[in-house]
């Protein structure tokens, strides 16, 4: 079985333990994503979401990989993920990851068929959802985040530059509002 790893976010620069057989490279589909998940040492990280995000370019790379199930295994343990329910599946044949039809269904159906027409038998990807709302007390929106990392500025200035360094290093491709309003706001 042919899959591919999509990736909008740290994979691309900070692969780790993933294992693919060739590099990422621009051409995976375009999704709705947005810097809108907490992490759990404050960074706003991309996610999919299909409320907030807006349509960008993602990376691709084949995993090293042939069983859906060790590649999916291998994305979570880079992801840091208790579960492997966390990793979105779309396999061509049809067989859709539930959690991720739950998440972001309309996306789900977008990357098989681009897996389809891309030559591979699926597609996997880290299908967490956004938690601002929970984390942040508010729910998510340009402004609520900039304030969230304005707090982050005057209260924690490590998680601050932490925040701003993923923002900054994620791919030329992933044009939000959210990350407009940053180079704005602290140019860099």
């Amino acid at each position: 079985m042919k899959i591919a790893v999509l990736a909008w976010g740290s994979l691309i620069w900070d692969p780790r333990t993933l294992e693919v057989a060739a590099p990422f490279k621009a051409g995976g589909p375009n999704l709705p994503i947005e810097f809108c998940r907490i992490s759990k040492n404050r960074r706003l990280t991309l996610v999919i979401d299909e409320a907030y995000g807006t349509l960008c370019g993602t990376y691709l790379a084949p995993s090293r990989f042939e069983d859906l199930e060790a590649a999916r295994a291998n994305l979570r343990v880079r992801e840091e993920m208790s579960s492997v329910a966390g990793v979105g599946y779309a396999l061509v044949s049809g067989e859709r990851s539930a959690r991720a039809l739950e998440l972001h269904p309309h996306a789900t159906e977008t990357i098989a068929d681009w897996a389809a027409a891309d030559g591979y038998d699926a597609a996997i990807w880290t299908a967490l959802e956004s938690n601002f709302e929970r984390e942040a007390a508010e729910p998510f929106s340009v402004n609520a985040a900039q304030r969230f990392l304005e707090d982050l500025e005057r209260n924690d200035f490590a998680a601050f530059e932490r925040a701003l360094d993923y923002i900054r290093r994620a791919p030329e491709a992933t044009q939000t509002p959210l990350r407009e309003r940053v180079a704005a706001q602290w140019p860099g």
